[in-house]
């Protein structure tokens, strides 16, 4: 999604592109591929409507009218001091949740007449910098020659290793489990997360099911359901039948939304936290999940991308109209130095509160809700937390601002 946003971004600009992707637009579209949702930011969605992707995203996107934080004991009622989040404060929705597969089928239809050549399913075997020109094989047999090429390529990057750029990294001892619930109530837009000692367990508002999607008994009320659980427990979880695991479920969820039903495939992702030491490389560029890997625990990671996204479109189109190429050495420095603070903030933000959230120790418990408690008394710091929340601090990039690049 990063990589396509990008290209978009730089083809609109007057810059020649080509995207080579290993998996096909027709795997990464379709419902079994993917079982994941985003929650875009206001700030990506400001982006994705300068880009002219959201028009072909809204129908599919719920708006998030509030966001509200609790924590509590597994099987204990959520502590009374909660962080609640209101749209009405800011004068917008805080963003917006859409699944990922009809994110990317968006950015297909964007990209359609923008002279972006798309070549898939081919994947990069070989890449150099050779003079003023970078040179990639495809396993195609292709070889393609640029003046700058991205690895937007994901969390494992083969292209970062080719390039030599190395990260620091660890695994979290927690499994992602992700799946689509109905309910009894409305979700009114509301996104929940909900502080478990394994770690959070969030329910993202969704759009009414399409008839193909309606397996359930409320098909207008839907939620993704993204648990975070303990390493050893998850497999166990993730096999039981149905019924057992809609318990489980429950258990976490509570009763706020009414009776619940589990609905389609259940996935699970390991979680892990890598930083990229440098970004670029002569005539290279790292961007999204190839740069940084960071815990869901805030629900920021492709709209971390997405600034990267941004921001380098933004230097190499600056470049690019003062007459130099587009893999211009110090538009790629600046590149780096923009975005590799901005991502090492967030990427410390979410593990510290991971490890500050996922455990059950009394004490500790009792001082985060006191801190909870504590922000949401005090509207500055509330609003303030809100427009973090929303991609709005720090220096923005232009398509970010709803400005084009």
């Amino acid at each position: 999604m990063v990589g396509l946003t990008l290209a978009l971004a730089l083809a609109q600009g007057g810059v020649s592109v080509s995207v080579a992707d290993p998996v096909p637009p027709s795997v990464l579209t379709n419902s079994a591929f993917d079982g994941r949702v985003t929650a875009l930011s206001y700030a990506a969605v400001r982006m994705l409507k300068v880009l002219g992707v959201w028009e072909y995203v809204a129908t599919e996107a719920q708006p998030i009218s509030d966001i509200l934080v609790t924590d509590a004991a597994l099987g204990s009622p959520p502590s009374a001091l909660s962080l609640h989040f209101d749209h009405r404060e800011i004068g917008e929705p805080m963003g917006a949740i859409a699944e990922n597969r009809h994110i990317r089928r968006a950015l297909f239809a964007a990209l359609e007449g923008t002279g972006v050549r798309l070549i898939a399913p081919a994947a990069v075997t070989a890449i150099e910098p050779n003079g003023g020109f970078i040179d990639a094989t495809l396993s195609n047999g292709e070889r393609l020659r640029a003046h700058l090429a991205v690895g937007a390529d994901g969390r494992e990057s083969p292209l970062r290793e080719r390039m030599g750029l190395r990260t620091v990294a660890w695994s979290y001892p927690q499994v992602g489990i992700v799946a689509t619930v109905q309910h009894e109530r409305p979700h009114n837009g509301t996104a929940y997360e909900h502080f478990l000692s394994s770690g959070p367990f969030a329910i993202l508002p969704m759009v009414a099911a399409s008839h193909s999607e309606a397996v359930g008994q409320y098909p207008t009320n839907r939620s993704s359901l993204v648990w975070t659980e303990r390493e050893e427990l998850a497999p166990a979880l993730l096999e039981l039948p149905p019924e057992l695991f809609a318990a489980e479920v429950e258990r976490r969820f509570g009763d706020h939304l009414g009776a619940i039903e589990v609905v389609g495939a259940r996935w699970s992702y390991p979680l892990r936290f890598h930083l990229a030491r440098g970004y670029v490389a002569p005539r290279f560029a790292l961007a999204g999940d190839s740069a940084h890997g960071i815990h869901p625990i805030a629900g920021q990671g492709l709209n971390l991308g997405l600034k990267d996204a941004a921001a380098l479109a933004e230097c190499v189109l600056e470049s690019v109209r003062l007459g130099l190429d587009a893999g211009d050495a110090e538009a790629l420095r600046r590149y780096e130095r923009w975005r590799r603070f901005d991502s090492f903030v967030l990427a410390a933000a979410t593990d510290g509160l991971n490890r500050l959230f996922s455990n059950d120790i009394t004490p500790v418990r009792a001082i985060r809700d006191v801190g909870l408690g504590i922000v949401d008394a005090i509207g500055p710091l509330r609003r303030l937390f809100m427009r973090n929340a929303g991609g709005d601090l720090g220096q923005l990039p232009r398509l970010m601002r709803g400005e084009p690049a």
